[in-house]
Protein backbone atom coordinates (compact mmCIF):
# COMPACT_ATOMS: atom_id res chain seq x y z
CA UNK A 1 0.00 0.00 0.00
CA UNK A 2 2.71 2.49 0.97
CA UNK A 3 4.72 1.64 -2.15
CA UNK A 4 1.65 2.28 -4.33
CA UNK A 5 0.93 5.54 -2.52
CA UNK A 6 4.31 7.08 -3.25
CA UNK A 7 5.70 5.35 -6.32
CA UNK A 8 2.90 4.01 -8.53
CA UNK A 9 0.98 5.53 -11.39
CA UNK A 10 -2.17 5.93 -9.30
CA UNK A 11 -4.46 8.78 -10.32
CA UNK A 12 -3.80 12.04 -8.49
CA UNK A 13 -6.96 11.85 -6.34
CA UNK A 14 -6.18 8.25 -5.36
CA UNK A 15 -2.65 9.27 -4.46
CA UNK A 16 -3.90 12.14 -2.27
CA UNK A 17 -6.28 9.79 -0.49
CA UNK A 18 -3.48 7.30 0.01
CA UNK A 19 -1.13 9.93 1.41
CA UNK A 20 -3.81 11.15 3.83
CA UNK A 21 -4.35 7.61 5.11
CA UNK A 22 -0.59 7.12 5.40
CA UNK A 23 -0.22 10.36 7.40
CA UNK A 24 -3.00 9.38 9.81
CA UNK A 25 -1.42 5.99 10.31
CA UNK A 26 1.97 7.54 11.11
CA UNK A 27 0.40 10.19 13.38
CA UNK A 28 -1.05 7.44 15.56
CA UNK A 29 2.17 5.45 15.54
CA UNK A 30 4.60 8.23 16.42
CA UNK A 31 4.62 10.49 19.47
CA UNK A 32 7.39 12.78 20.73
CA UNK A 33 9.66 11.67 17.84
CA UNK A 34 9.35 7.97 18.74
CA UNK A 35 7.24 4.95 17.78
CA UNK A 36 4.53 4.65 20.41
CA UNK A 37 4.30 1.60 22.64
CA UNK A 38 0.62 1.08 23.28
CA UNK A 39 -0.15 -0.21 26.74
CA UNK A 40 3.39 0.29 27.99
CA UNK A 41 3.40 0.42 31.79
CA UNK A 42 5.87 -0.03 34.61
CA UNK A 43 6.87 -3.56 35.48
CA UNK A 44 7.57 -4.04 39.17
CA UNK A 45 9.08 -7.02 40.90
CA UNK A 46 6.82 -8.63 43.48
CA UNK A 47 9.81 -10.35 45.00
CA UNK A 48 12.28 -9.24 47.64
CA UNK A 49 14.11 -5.93 47.78
CA UNK A 50 17.54 -4.97 49.07
CA UNK A 51 19.17 -1.79 50.29
CA UNK A 52 21.28 -0.53 47.38
CA UNK A 53 23.10 2.64 46.50
CA UNK A 54 23.03 3.89 42.92
CA UNK A 55 26.03 2.02 41.53
CA UNK A 56 24.71 -1.23 43.05
CA UNK A 57 21.27 -0.59 41.52
CA UNK A 58 22.83 0.01 38.10
CA UNK A 59 24.76 -3.24 38.43
CA UNK A 60 21.53 -4.99 39.42
CA UNK A 61 19.67 -3.60 36.39
CA UNK A 62 22.39 -4.74 33.99
CA UNK A 63 22.42 -8.17 35.64
CA UNK A 64 18.67 -8.53 35.08
CA UNK A 65 19.07 -7.47 31.44
CA UNK A 66 22.00 -9.82 30.80
CA UNK A 67 20.18 -12.77 32.38
CA UNK A 68 16.97 -11.98 30.51
CA UNK A 69 18.58 -11.82 27.05
CA UNK A 70 21.63 -14.00 26.38
CA UNK A 71 22.42 -11.89 23.30
CA UNK A 72 22.91 -8.71 25.33
CA UNK A 73 26.55 -7.58 25.49
CA UNK A 74 28.31 -4.92 27.54
CA UNK A 75 31.52 -3.06 26.76
CA UNK A 76 33.45 0.16 27.23
CA UNK A 77 36.71 1.45 28.65
CA UNK A 78 37.63 -0.67 31.71
CA UNK A 79 34.15 -2.21 31.84
CA UNK A 80 35.55 -5.73 32.13
CA UNK A 81 37.51 -4.62 35.21
CA UNK A 82 34.36 -3.32 36.88
CA UNK A 83 34.50 0.25 35.56
CA UNK A 84 36.01 3.30 37.25
CA UNK A 85 32.88 3.66 39.39
CA UNK A 86 32.48 -0.13 39.86
CA UNK A 87 29.08 -0.27 38.18
CA UNK A 88 30.05 -3.37 36.16
CA UNK A 89 31.92 -5.15 38.96
CA UNK A 90 31.79 -8.97 38.72
CA UNK A 91 29.90 -8.85 35.41
CA UNK A 92 32.72 -10.36 33.36
CA UNK A 93 33.10 -13.21 35.84
CA UNK A 94 29.37 -13.84 35.77
CA UNK A 95 28.67 -13.60 32.04
CA UNK A 96 32.04 -14.31 30.46
CA UNK A 97 34.53 -12.40 28.28
CA UNK A 98 32.41 -12.89 25.17
CA UNK A 99 29.64 -10.72 26.59
CA UNK A 100 31.50 -8.30 28.89
CA UNK A 101 34.70 -6.85 27.48
CA UNK A 102 36.89 -3.76 27.32
CA UNK A 103 37.06 -1.41 24.35
CA UNK A 104 39.87 0.79 23.06
CA UNK A 105 39.92 4.38 24.26
CA UNK A 106 37.77 5.72 21.41
CA UNK A 107 34.27 6.98 22.13
CA UNK A 108 33.48 7.25 18.42
CA UNK A 109 34.50 3.63 18.03
CA UNK A 110 32.40 2.54 21.02
CA UNK A 111 29.31 4.17 19.52
CA UNK A 112 29.95 2.88 16.00
CA UNK A 113 30.62 -0.65 17.22
CA UNK A 114 27.45 -0.56 19.36
CA UNK A 115 25.26 0.57 16.48
CA UNK A 116 26.85 -1.94 14.14
CA UNK A 117 26.11 -4.82 16.50
CA UNK A 118 22.54 -3.63 17.05
CA UNK A 119 21.92 -3.10 13.32
CA UNK A 120 22.39 -6.82 12.68
CA UNK A 121 19.48 -7.54 14.99
CA UNK A 122 21.59 -10.09 16.82
CA UNK A 123 22.52 -8.10 19.92
CA UNK A 124 21.31 -5.59 22.45
CA UNK A 125 24.21 -3.43 23.63
CA UNK A 126 24.97 -1.65 26.90
CA UNK A 127 27.91 0.61 26.07
CA UNK A 128 29.67 2.78 28.63
CA UNK A 129 31.19 6.19 27.96
CA UNK A 130 33.56 6.48 30.91
CA UNK A 131 32.66 10.16 31.43
CA UNK A 132 29.91 12.17 29.73
CA UNK A 133 32.48 14.90 29.08
CA UNK A 134 34.18 12.59 26.56
CA UNK A 135 31.05 11.58 24.66
CA UNK A 136 31.53 14.29 22.04
CA UNK A 137 33.78 12.26 19.68
CA UNK A 138 30.78 9.91 19.44
CA UNK A 139 28.36 12.76 18.68
CA UNK A 140 28.34 12.10 14.93
CA UNK A 141 27.66 8.39 15.36
CA UNK A 142 24.85 9.00 17.86
CA UNK A 143 23.16 12.00 16.23
CA UNK A 144 23.74 11.39 12.51
CA UNK A 145 23.71 7.59 12.41
CA UNK A 146 21.98 5.89 15.32
CA UNK A 147 19.23 8.44 15.94
CA UNK A 148 18.23 8.53 12.26
CA UNK A 149 18.65 4.86 11.36
CA UNK A 150 14.98 3.96 11.76
CA UNK A 151 13.71 7.15 10.11
CA UNK A 152 15.85 6.93 7.00
CA UNK A 153 14.73 3.33 6.39
CA UNK A 154 11.04 4.18 6.93
CA UNK A 155 10.99 1.86 9.91
CA UNK A 156 12.49 -1.14 8.14
CA UNK A 157 15.64 -1.15 10.29
CA UNK A 158 16.61 0.24 13.66
CA UNK A 159 19.44 0.25 16.20
CA UNK A 160 17.10 0.50 19.17
CA UNK A 161 18.96 -2.15 21.09
CA UNK A 162 21.65 0.33 22.18
CA UNK A 163 21.88 2.04 25.56
CA UNK A 164 24.80 4.33 26.34
CA UNK A 165 25.66 4.80 30.01
CA UNK A 166 27.55 8.00 30.83
CA UNK A 167 28.56 9.32 34.29
CA UNK A 168 27.83 13.05 34.38
CA UNK A 169 27.76 16.15 36.54
CA UNK A 170 29.82 17.65 39.34
CA UNK A 171 31.45 15.39 41.89
CA UNK A 172 33.50 17.81 43.96
CA UNK A 173 36.88 17.71 42.23
CA UNK A 174 36.30 16.97 38.55
CA UNK A 175 37.39 20.23 36.98
CA UNK A 176 36.94 20.98 33.30
CA UNK A 177 36.74 17.47 31.89
CA UNK A 178 34.98 15.36 34.52
CA UNK A 179 32.10 17.57 35.69
CA UNK A 180 29.91 18.57 32.77
CA UNK A 181 26.18 18.04 32.32
CA UNK A 182 25.73 17.55 28.59
CA UNK A 183 22.11 16.46 28.26
CA UNK A 184 21.02 19.56 26.31
CA UNK A 185 23.34 18.72 23.40
CA UNK A 186 21.48 15.46 22.81
CA UNK A 187 17.98 16.62 23.79
CA UNK A 188 17.93 18.55 20.49
CA UNK A 189 18.06 15.29 18.53
CA UNK A 190 14.86 13.41 17.58
CA UNK A 191 15.29 9.65 17.59
CA UNK A 192 17.04 9.06 20.90
CA UNK A 193 15.78 8.92 24.47
CA UNK A 194 17.52 10.40 27.52
CA UNK A 195 17.02 9.49 31.18
CA UNK A 196 18.71 10.88 34.30
CA UNK A 197 17.94 9.24 37.69
CA UNK A 198 17.88 10.92 41.09
CA UNK A 199 18.25 7.80 43.23
CA UNK A 200 19.06 4.10 43.27
CA UNK A 201 15.42 3.13 42.76
CA UNK A 202 15.06 5.39 39.73
CA UNK A 203 18.42 4.22 38.40
CA UNK A 204 17.37 0.59 38.22
CA UNK A 205 13.88 1.24 36.87
CA UNK A 206 14.90 3.78 34.25
CA UNK A 207 17.98 1.86 33.09
CA UNK A 208 15.99 -1.32 32.50
CA UNK A 209 13.39 0.71 30.60
CA UNK A 210 16.17 2.17 28.43
CA UNK A 211 17.71 -1.22 27.71
CA UNK A 212 14.37 -2.67 26.65
CA UNK A 213 13.23 0.33 24.63
CA UNK A 214 13.47 -0.07 20.86
CA UNK A 215 15.10 3.33 20.38
CA UNK A 216 18.71 4.26 21.14
CA UNK A 217 18.93 5.61 24.69
CA UNK A 218 21.44 7.64 26.68
CA UNK A 219 21.40 7.03 30.41
CA UNK A 220 23.23 9.81 32.24
CA UNK A 221 24.36 8.87 35.75
CA UNK A 222 25.04 11.72 38.23
CA UNK A 223 28.43 10.79 39.68
CA UNK A 224 27.72 12.56 42.97
CA UNK A 225 24.87 10.11 43.63
CA UNK A 226 26.67 6.80 43.10
CA UNK A 227 27.31 6.39 46.83
CA UNK A 228 25.45 9.37 48.28
CA UNK A 229 22.48 7.42 49.65
CA UNK A 230 20.65 4.13 49.36
CA UNK A 231 17.10 2.91 48.73
CA UNK A 232 15.12 -0.26 49.04
CA UNK A 233 15.35 -1.53 45.45
CA UNK A 234 13.64 -4.62 44.00
CA UNK A 235 16.16 -7.41 43.45
CA UNK A 236 14.33 -8.68 40.38
CA UNK A 237 12.65 -7.03 37.42
CA UNK A 238 11.61 -3.39 37.87
CA UNK A 239 10.85 -0.69 35.30
CA UNK A 240 9.93 2.99 35.41
CA UNK A 241 8.29 4.14 32.16
CA UNK A 242 10.29 6.59 30.08
CA UNK A 243 8.64 9.94 29.47
CA UNK A 244 6.85 10.16 32.82
CA UNK A 245 7.73 12.79 35.43
CA UNK A 246 7.52 12.08 39.16
CA UNK A 247 5.94 14.54 41.60
CA UNK A 248 8.45 14.15 44.42
CA UNK A 249 6.79 16.72 46.67
CA UNK A 250 3.34 18.24 46.32
CA UNK A 251 2.80 21.96 46.85
CA UNK A 252 0.52 24.85 45.99
CA UNK A 253 2.60 28.05 45.67
CA UNK A 254 5.35 27.28 43.16
CA UNK A 255 6.52 24.44 40.91
CA UNK A 256 10.23 23.60 40.85
CA UNK A 257 11.39 21.30 38.03
CA UNK A 258 14.69 19.43 38.12
CA UNK A 259 16.38 16.10 37.32
CA UNK A 260 19.26 14.07 38.67
CA UNK A 261 21.22 15.51 41.57
CA UNK A 262 19.43 18.86 41.40
CA UNK A 263 16.23 17.22 42.65
CA UNK A 264 17.86 16.84 46.06
CA UNK A 265 18.97 20.48 46.11
CA UNK A 266 15.42 21.52 45.27
CA UNK A 267 13.97 19.32 48.00
CA UNK A 268 16.32 20.92 50.52
CA UNK A 269 15.30 24.37 49.29
CA UNK A 270 11.62 23.43 49.60
CA UNK A 271 12.23 22.41 53.22
CA UNK A 272 13.92 25.77 53.88
CA UNK A 273 11.12 27.93 52.48
CA UNK A 274 8.39 25.81 54.06
CA UNK A 275 9.38 27.40 57.37
CA UNK A 276 8.41 30.72 55.78
CA UNK A 277 4.99 29.43 54.79
CA UNK A 278 5.80 28.71 51.13
CA UNK A 279 4.43 25.47 49.70
CA UNK A 280 6.69 24.08 46.94
CA UNK A 281 5.88 21.36 44.43
CA UNK A 282 9.02 19.54 43.22
CA UNK A 283 8.84 17.72 39.88
CA UNK A 284 11.55 15.25 38.83
CA UNK A 285 11.43 14.96 35.03
CA UNK A 286 13.32 11.61 35.13
CA UNK A 287 13.33 11.54 31.32
CA UNK A 288 14.68 14.51 29.35
CA UNK A 289 13.65 13.18 25.95
CA UNK A 290 10.76 12.63 25.67
CA UNK A 291 9.75 14.77 28.64
CA UNK A 292 6.41 14.78 30.40
CA UNK A 293 4.75 17.93 29.08
CA UNK A 294 1.37 17.08 30.55
CA UNK A 295 2.67 16.68 34.11
CA UNK A 296 4.68 19.92 33.95
CA UNK A 297 1.84 21.98 32.52
CA UNK A 298 -0.64 20.53 35.00
CA UNK A 299 1.62 21.38 37.95
CA UNK A 300 2.36 24.94 36.80
CA UNK A 301 -1.31 25.68 36.12
CA UNK A 302 -2.01 24.57 39.69
CA UNK A 303 0.69 26.67 41.38
CA UNK A 304 0.90 29.60 38.94
CA UNK A 305 4.68 29.83 39.25
CA UNK A 306 7.61 27.88 37.77
CA UNK A 307 11.33 27.54 38.51
CA UNK A 308 13.69 25.22 36.61
CA UNK A 309 17.00 24.06 38.09
CA UNK A 310 19.88 22.28 36.35
CA UNK A 311 23.68 22.06 36.65
CA UNK A 312 24.44 22.86 33.03
CA UNK A 313 25.04 26.48 31.93
CA UNK A 314 21.95 28.65 31.50
CA UNK A 315 22.22 29.70 27.85
CA UNK A 316 20.47 27.11 25.66
CA UNK A 317 20.22 24.71 28.58
CA UNK A 318 17.30 22.27 28.59
CA UNK A 319 15.54 24.56 31.05
CA UNK A 320 14.97 27.02 28.21
CA UNK A 321 12.86 24.42 26.38
CA UNK A 322 10.80 23.84 29.51
CA UNK A 323 10.36 27.58 30.03
CA UNK A 324 9.15 28.04 26.45
CA UNK A 325 6.54 25.31 26.81
CA UNK A 326 5.37 26.63 30.19
CA UNK A 327 4.89 30.19 28.98
CA UNK A 328 3.09 28.98 25.85
CA UNK A 329 0.67 26.63 27.61
CA UNK A 330 0.36 28.28 31.04
CA UNK A 331 0.52 31.96 30.12
CA UNK A 332 -2.88 32.89 31.56
CA UNK A 333 -2.14 30.97 34.77
CA UNK A 334 1.29 32.47 35.49
CA UNK A 335 1.56 34.83 38.47
CA UNK A 336 5.28 35.49 37.90
CA UNK A 337 7.90 35.06 35.15
CA UNK A 338 9.41 31.61 34.71
CA UNK A 339 12.79 31.52 36.48
CA UNK A 340 15.91 29.37 36.02
CA UNK A 341 18.61 28.41 38.54
CA UNK A 342 21.58 26.94 36.68
CA UNK A 343 25.30 26.71 36.31
CA UNK A 344 26.99 29.79 34.90
CA UNK A 345 28.00 30.42 31.29
CA UNK A 346 31.66 29.56 31.88
CA UNK A 347 33.81 26.46 31.58
CA UNK A 348 33.46 24.31 34.68
CA UNK A 349 35.83 25.78 37.34
CA UNK A 350 37.76 23.44 39.64
CA UNK A 351 38.51 26.02 42.34
CA UNK A 352 35.02 27.57 42.27
CA UNK A 353 32.90 24.44 41.88
CA UNK A 354 31.15 25.08 45.19
CA UNK A 355 29.83 28.37 43.83
CA UNK A 356 29.22 27.19 40.27
CA UNK A 357 26.82 24.34 40.98
CA UNK A 358 23.31 25.51 41.96
CA UNK A 359 22.75 24.81 45.65
CA UNK A 360 19.76 24.88 47.98
CA UNK A 361 20.35 28.53 48.88
CA UNK A 362 20.20 29.71 45.25
CA UNK A 363 17.07 27.66 44.65
CA UNK A 364 15.47 28.96 47.86
CA UNK A 365 16.24 32.56 46.84
CA UNK A 366 14.61 31.94 43.45
CA UNK A 367 11.52 30.52 45.18
CA UNK A 368 11.23 33.59 47.42
CA UNK A 369 11.70 36.00 44.53
CA UNK A 370 9.13 34.21 42.40
CA UNK A 371 6.51 33.97 45.14
CA UNK A 372 7.02 37.63 46.10
CA UNK A 373 7.00 38.93 42.52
Amino acid sequence: FERNTFHSTWALEDRKEGMTAFAEKRKAQWKNHFPSRAGYAAKASKGPSENMNMFMAINSAMTVAMEENPKTVMFGEDVAFGGVFRCSVNMRERFGPGRVFNSPLTEQGIAGFAFGMAATGQHDVIAEMQFADYIFPAFDQIVNEGAKYRYRSSGAYHVGGVTFRAPCGAVGHGGLYHSQSVEAFFAHCPGIKIAIPRSALQAKGLLLACIRDRNPCIFFEPKALYRASSDEVPVGDFEIPLGEADIVREGSDVTVIAWGNQVHKCMDAADMVSKEGISTEVVDLQTILPWDREAVVRSVKKTGRCIIAHEAPMTNGFGAELAAKVQADCFLSLLAPVSRVTGFDTPFPLAWEEFYVPNKHRVADAIRNTVNF
